[in-house]
């Protein structure tokens, strides 16, 4: 296999010296560049920079470090691939498909479902995956953010039939160290509050987020801690993702994974196979296999309900029943998700 990078590729004391946040400011944000560092068809390039207008190109060096120079159709790749096929309307995909803004009683906080509300932390992220139900949030109007925590806090403190608070974004692993253990600290002082969620694909594309700092706040946490990755292939996985995993393992911390069906990524069930095997490897286990959320621009990664029921039935012919994730759908105006299968 091909290294993208090499003529990049720092010393061990630059390696050292480099944290999370400097890899991400580092990220590559044009399509020129990943084209050039990836030796992709030039024919393809026009209608990137095209997709790139309608939603921005991030992709960490790290996540690039894993693709297949010269594939178009890596799998890890496409999922961070802008095409022309973003820029073609489809009236079956929406800016908002799952209903956040419909349950939205204060900025900053989804409550679609009892007993458990999202906090949108932030609308950072470390990478731009081209099929984000939220790529058209409105995040400058209803992110968390420090100056507006206290009117979500507020709320999560008055309804006390939540016992779960879900910290997204975005993704909440974006916010320093400092300000997770502000949000921390506000959410440990409400009572009723048992358990904290982090969805988060950070420390997929970035394992270096997993820092002394990160793992001592967990450790402390008086709450249930359950840490959702984002993993949808298993050449996702790298040296430096097992490292951080076998760290986290180490803590009082559930560790799961969801995963969302993906056309051209993961639409075979050795794929799928590999990737919960691969994840319980590493201490993961497997909780959501996503249905794709129809936001717009993403309906080149379609695949039909009916795919995904034989998809899901087949590597239930193959796994041990607790490597099966649920095939679930996140519809708009349901009180839970949608189990298919």
């Amino acid at each position: 296999m091909i290294t993208p990078l090499q003529q990049k590729r720092p010393s061990k004391k630059q390696k050292i010296q480099k944290t999370w946040q400097d890899e991400m400011r580092d990220a590559v944000s044009s399509a020129e560049e990943l084209w050039s560092i990836l030796k992709l068809p030039a024919d393809k390039l026009e209608s990137a920079q095209k997709a790139c207008k309608l939603f921005p190109l991030k992709v960490p060096r790290d996540f690039i470090s894993r693709m297949q120079v010269g594939d178009i159709n890596d799998p890890l790749l496409r999922q961070v691939l802008p095409i022309e096929a973003e820029t073609i309307s489809d009236p079956n995909f929406k800016l908002d498909p799952v209903g956040d803004l419909d349950n939205n009683p204060v900025s900053g906080i989804v409550h679609k479902y009892h007993g458990r509300a999202l906090l949108i932390a932030t609308g950072a992220c470390g990478v731009h995956c081209r099929y984000c139900f939220r790529r058209h949030f409105p995040y400058s109007e209803q992110t968390a953010s420090k100056k507006e925590w206290q009117s979500a806090l507020e709320y999560l403190s008055k309804d006390t039939s939540i016992h779960e608070v879900i910290l997204s974004g975005g993704d909440p692993l974006t916010l320093s160290d400092a300000k997770l253990s502000q949000l921390f600290k506000a959410l440990e002082n409400i009572k009723h509050i048992k358990t904290i969620r982090i969805h988060t694909r950070q420390i997929v594309v970035l394992p270096s987020r997993v820092n002394a700092d990160f793992l001592e706040l967990l450790q402390s946490s008086t709450k249930n801690i359950v840490l959702v990755l984002h993993l949808n292939h298993a050449n996702e996985f790298n040296p430096a993702l097992a490292i951080s995993l076998q760290k986290l393992s180490k803590l009082n911390v559930l560790l799961l994974n969801q995963a969302v069906l993906l056309k051209g990524v993961n639409d075979t069930k050795e794929q799928l196979i590999n990737l919960s095997h691969a994840l319980f490897a590493h201490k993961v286990l497997p909780y959501y296999l996503n249905v794709l959320d129809k936001v717009s621009g993403a309906s080149h990664f379609a695949l039909s309900l009916d795919t995904c029921k034989k998809l899901h039935k087949a590597i239930k012919a193959r796994l041990p029943g607790y490597l099966v994730p649920k095939l679930v759908q996140d519809l708009a105006k349901k009180d839970s998700k949608t189990w298919l299968l």
